[in-house]
């Protein structure tokens, strides 16, 4: 018997990777593969409306409620899931995005075939919790959570053109502004840092790779990318070094803390949002939290 009584394919029809396309091919795909099963596409309306979507379509029964979008968009679909707190539905996603990092590292078939063979895993996913200043916030992760360079660049990139040469000057831009954030740790310590990234999966942003023994999205694990601010000019080295060759083993740790000295945004699988000065967060790890097809 299949893991899922129905296919729910949530998309934006505005999206620029063809997301409308790609989901009304996976539906006659599937059509042909699993004749019985009902699939359904469901256009988002507006930002946000993807988590209320997923939430509603993973309520009850044994939906497979799959995000036709990036990893933003599937971000959204994954947290909508998890809201609905229904054992028996599962998620997925089908690459219609600028990075797909979370497809891209964990793939292991394509998505019609493991839909069709019923191919289900649980994987771990990230689990920020920001209370005080931040009102309880609490939000997942399907692959990683970034402070510094990472949601700064993203925003910039955001206000910009698309486009490799116009998206590389963006960057160049942004990172010869940047300036370093301070977070106080758990033993009352504050430190200075460039970059801090929280990853689930090995590979970010097409080409930041960690070693190629980084642990895998189901071991109950994340790792702790940190670069402690230094000089511009080492960013950069350690930057070109993750695109060529890796950034080799990095530490792995159940949960890691922190107080926002000032306000800050984080990135949040290519998700903005910022937390204000004074925020206690945690990012831990909600082991093998969620159903889905690799």
């Amino acid at each position: 018997m299949s893991p899922f009584d129905r296919v729910v394919l949530i998309f934006n029809p505005k999206s620029t990777g063809q997301a409308q396309e790609r989901a009304e091919e996976l539906r006659r795909d599937l059509g042909r593969r699993v004749p019985g099963l009902a699939v359904d596409l469901m256009p988002t309306e507006h930002a946000g409306h993807a988590t209320e979507l997923s939430r509603a379509a993973a309520a009850d029964g044994r939906p497979l409620v799959v995000s036709v979008s990036g990893d933003g968009g599937y971000n959204e679909v994954v947290n909508g899931v998890m809201q609905a707190g229904n054992a028996g539905a599962s998620s997925a996603v089908l690459a219609a995005g600028n990075a797909n990092d979370h497809r891209r590292s964990t793939e292991e078939l394509p998505i019609a075939e493991g839909i069709a063979q019923g191919a289900v895993s649980r994987i771990d996913l990230l689990r920020l919790s920001a209370g005080g200043a931040a009102d309880g916030l609490v939000r997942y992760a399907h692959s990683y959570i970034g402070l510094g360079l990472t949601p700064v660049v993203a925003v910039e990139l955001e206000k910009g053109d698309k486009g490799s040469l116009r998206e590389m000057f963006t960057v160049v831009r942004t990172f010869v502004r940047f300036r370093p954030f301070e977070i106080e740790l758990e033993d009352g310590s504050r430190q200075r840092f460039d970059s801090l990234v929280f990853a689930n999966i090995a590979q970010m942003a097409k080409v930041a790779t960690l070693a190629k023994e980084t642990g895998t999205p189901d071991d109950g694990m994340f790792e702790v990318i940190t670069l402690r601010h230094t000089a511009k000019w080492r960013i950069l080295a350690t930057a070109v070094k993750a695109s060529i060759a890796g950034l080799g083993k990095q530490p792995s740790v159940h949960s890691y803390a922190f107080t926002t000295v000032t306000p800050l945004p984080l990135q949040v699988d290519g998700e903005v949002m910022d937390l204000p000065a004074g925020a206690t967060v945690r990012v831990d790890i909600a082991s093998r939290a969620i159903q889905t097809v690799l």
